[in-house]
């Protein structure tokens, strides 16, 4: 496939994409979550694109390229006030930002270690009206069994999950491919991780499923998606290989964006990702290539 769209093809599908667009809420913690489109929508990771220009001037630049929703990794260190204010004056939501754990999930004591960073984060997700937090569980441990390390992250998610409940904040584990970009990750697979969702049951600790990752790790994507998408909370998406825009790899996103459209998920899919063209020809490629699979749906 091209690197890519045609022009004429995007501009055949930028109407769509223009129709389906949400109005994005201004939301005050504590109010009602903006109600939810009839399709997925689009978010922006601003740690992975638009990184030539400083971190507060992202934002504005995923919104001019067509998106209202942007999330970013770590917010130790930010300006979490000025970020507060762009986000407002933009009338953008955060949709995600990196949960401080105090340390990998696979060690024990893990349970105790996180509440206090927890605590911190969801205050964070307040100050920016973020409803999610993402969590890693950090490195295998050669010493520690397998099986102890899964139980030391269920027991420390399942410390986590009132908290989140309270604060109407879902905690999303994310899982990461150990072939190519995170060798030694503890969490790989996404049957490992619905398992640990299953086993906090908590409507508050879901899944992130990566597309990138999960191609690479099982392939098998719309099957795993699809028999388990009320376990799963947000969706990082970008092609396979090179982690690029969708289109330039062997993932044939129209029809993963349709499966995962046609199983009623209106949620956020976060374009994570690393372009081979300009970071808003790759997100207006995008909206054409999610328009285009979400067309007809009403």
């Amino acid at each position: 496939m091209n690197t890519s769209l045609s022009r004429r093809r995007w501009l055949g599908l930028a109407a769509a994409a223009s129709a389906g667009a949400v109005i994005q809420h201004n939301l005050a913690w504590g109010a009602d979550a903006p109600t939810p489109a009839p399709w997925p929508r689009l978010a922006v990771c601003i740690d992975a694109l638009f990184t030539d220009v400083p971190f507060e001037e992202r934002p504005a630049k995923v919104k001019a390229a067509g998106v209202s929703a942007f999330e970013f990794w770590g917010w130790r260190g930010r300006d979490l006030d000025r970020l507060a204010r762009i986000r407002e004056e933009l009338g953008m939501e955060v949709v995600g930002l990196a949960c401080d754990t105090g340390g990998p999930l696979v060690a024990p004591g893990s349970a105790q270690r996180i509440m206090a960073p927890l605590k911190d984060t969801l205050a964070t997700a307040r100050r920016l009206g973020c409803r999610q937090i993402i969590a890693q569980v950090g490195n295998e441990l050669k010493d520690v069994p397998r099986a102890q390390q899964h139980a030391n992250c269920v027991e420390a998610f399942r410390a986590a999950a009132p908290l989140c409940e309270d604060a109407g904040v879902t905690l999303s584990i994310e899982t990461l491919n150990v072939l190519v970009d995170h060798k030694g990750y503890y969490l790989a697979t996404s049957e490992e991780g619905f398992r640990m969702v299953d086993a906090v049951a908590s409507p508050r600790v879901r899944l992130l499923f990566d597309i990138y990752h999960q191609q690479i790790t099982e392939g098998n994507l719309i099957a795993n998606i699809t028999a388990n998408l009320g376990k799963i909370s947000h969706f990082h998406v970008a092609d396979v290989p090179g982690r690029h825009q969708p289109g330039t790899g062997e993932i044939n996103y129209v029809n993963v964006f349709r499966a995962i459209a046609a199983k009623g998920y209106t949620g956020f899919l976060g374009l994570e990702m690393w372009p081979t063209v300009d970071p808003t020809q790759a997100i207006r490629e995008s909206i054409a290539l999610l328009a285009e699979a979400t067309a007809g749906r009403k």
